[in-house]
């Protein structure tokens, strides 16, 4: 096994709420000897988001590397209370290598910056911190697969580490599923806090979703998860 496949390993008993491993003794002349060894943290010490950036690279870890124009790693204050995490880039974040500048992105711009007026918050989508599950645009947007998924996911887990922010808003259910390790959909868990690390969590619907005709609900459900995230973090 690996190092990065130890590390992967370990890191998913640690989401799960396991704090220790155990080993046996490897002599053969003694009986088996239970050894307690805490598990790491995963991050380097000192992490920053331009060190983590550095450390992916011209990155080829997975296979959406082969179509991508450009890594889209993240936009926004480094130092935000409020990180928004999105499933992937689309063609125009492809192109442009930032996150959400296409309609999902202008939409999600009114929202944050709407909403924060409505309700006397001073602040605009500089003020906070954008990113999503996977840097590489997934071929015609699909869904990310659960390996790229987890291939992507330990840098996502370093930024919301290294930025430590009050709050995350995640945009629809595969952001939701990367920071929760869930599998109920948004209807189901959206509305509500979750806690990933001692950070809150909302989870909303994704904006391009709620660009659809057919979704009117969903945006006035969508404004209300923003209502109570802004006050949360800002008041």
């Amino acid at each position: 096994m690996t190092k990065d496949e130890i590390r992967r390993r370990l890191e998913f008993y640690q989401d799960l709420g396991i704090k220790t491993v155990y080993r046996r003794s490897a002599t053969s002349r003694q009986p088996p000897v239970t050894v307690s060894v805490s598990l790491p943290t995963f991050e380097p010490a000192q992490d920053s988001l331009l060190t983590i950036l550095q450390d992916i690279g011209d990155c080829k870890r997975c296979r959406l590397h082969e179509a991508r124009n450009k890594i889209v790693f993240g936009s926004g204050n480094d130092q935000s209370r409020l990180v928004f995490v999105g499933e992937g880039p689309g063609a125009d974040e492809d192109q442009q290598g930032l996150p959400f500048v296409g309609r999902a992105g202008q939409l999600l711009t009114q929202m944050i910056e709407g909403t924060a007026a409505k309700e006397g918050i001073p602040i605009k989508r500089s003020d906070v911190y954008i990113c999503n599950v996977v840097k590489c645009r997934p071929p015609e947007n699909r869904t990310p697969q659960p390996d790229e998924m987890e291939i992507c996911g330990q840098f996502l887990y370093r930024q919301l580490q290294a930025i430590r922010p009050k709050a995350i808003c995640a945009l629809g259910s595969t952001a939701a599923k990367a920071v929760l390790g869930t599998k109920d959909g948004v209807t189901r868990l959206r509305g509500k806090w979750h806690n990933w690390r001692d950070i809150q969590v909302m989870v909303t619907y994704h904006p391009s979703y709620l660009l659809r005709p057919y979704n009117q609900n969903a945006k006035k459900e969508a404004w209300e998860d923003l209502k109570k995230v802004l006050h949360y973090v800002y008041d």
